[in-house]
């Protein structure tokens, strides 16, 4: 068991995870200004769009890049300065770190370390378009981002289809039509859902109906923005869900495979499903 304080006194230094505006810059909270502001170094997603937002609050303390291509490079080196005592805060392009965005697997090696993390509340985009779709606002069932393939998926939404909770996905425009049609194959072209497009912008809107309508508004509109899809649970399951957490990641892999994924693609998916990286997911399946 492991058991530390945040806001202890220690030579070591403290993580900060801080959330930034999804849209718009007046959601930036007090604490997260001054946090911005105090700590020795921030470990940005993108270094130049997180100093637009520095500069619009006149804080100056220095950046490095921090993403998912050069976790294994960064990760050793924040926590040497950790160590060392240094501050540091952590913040990716919109909203709250690690969820769909860089971060995990940095405040995993901190807490591993037994140094002290601290998360700050702030805008979450698919919250944000929970509470105001209409939709029942809990229990809910956050996805974030499905597959780009098709075929992957079928395959990921298919388990999702005996979940009575709402679900909650995100995605990019020019990636939306398909997805809803993916959706309206698996869970019926009548399912309630909505669309929550440019949340807290100038342009935000909410589009609710079935599938089938919102597939018809988005063949019908040049789609621009990013989206939330929230999607009604099933009020009636027919089935139980299946719980993969009574397979060993082997046996996962296997049963994606016998339902027509590819290897490589059955792996990605389990890794995913498992918050693990997929390269190790593939040494260990193959034994490597």
């Amino acid at each position: 068991m492991q058991q530390i304080r945040s806001f202890t006194d220690n030579e070591t230094g403290r993580l900060y995870l801080v959330p930034t505006p999804i849209g718009n810059l007046d959601d930036m909270t007090f604490r997260a200004v001054k946090t911005l502001a105090a700590v020795d170094l921030i470990a940005s997603e993108d270094t130049r769009h997180t100093q637009m937002l520095l500069n619009h609050f006149e804080i100056d303390t220095k950046q490095i890049s921090f993403h998912e291509h050069n976790t294994e490079q960064r990760i050793p080196q924040l926590i040497e300065l950790l160590k060392q005592g240094k501050s540091i805060a952590q913040c990716s392009d919109a909203g709250m770190p690690s969820i769909s965005d860089p971060g995990r697997e940095l405040v995993a090696a901190a807490v591993e370390a037994g140094l002290q993390v601290v998360a700050l509340p702030g805008a979450n985009a698919g919250i944000t378009a929970l509470i105001a779709s209409g939709l029942n606002p809990q229990p809910f069932y956050f996805y974030g981002f499905l597959s780009r393939k098709h075929q992957q998926q079928i395959a990921e939404l298919t388990p999702l289809n005996q979940h009575q909770e709402t679900m909650i996905f995100y995605e990019a425009p020019h990636r939306l039509a398909k997805t809803l049609s993916s959706m309206a194959e698996v869970f019926g072209r009548d399912r309630k859902a909505v669309l929550a497009r440019e949340l807290t912008k100038r342009y935000e809107e909410f589009c609710r109906g079935s599938l089938e309508e919102l597939i018809q508004w988005a063949d019908e509109h040049q789609i621009r923005g990013e989206f939330v899809i929230l999607v009604a649970g099933n009020d009636h399951p027919d089935q139980p869900a299946d719980d993969a957490a009574n397979l060993s990641l082997k046996e996962q892999i296997d049963q994606e495979i016998q339902h027509g994924l590819s290897t490589n693609a059955a792996i990605k998916l389990v890794a995913k499903r498992n918050q693990i990286k997929r390269q190790d997911l593939y040494r260990q399946y193959h034994e490597l």
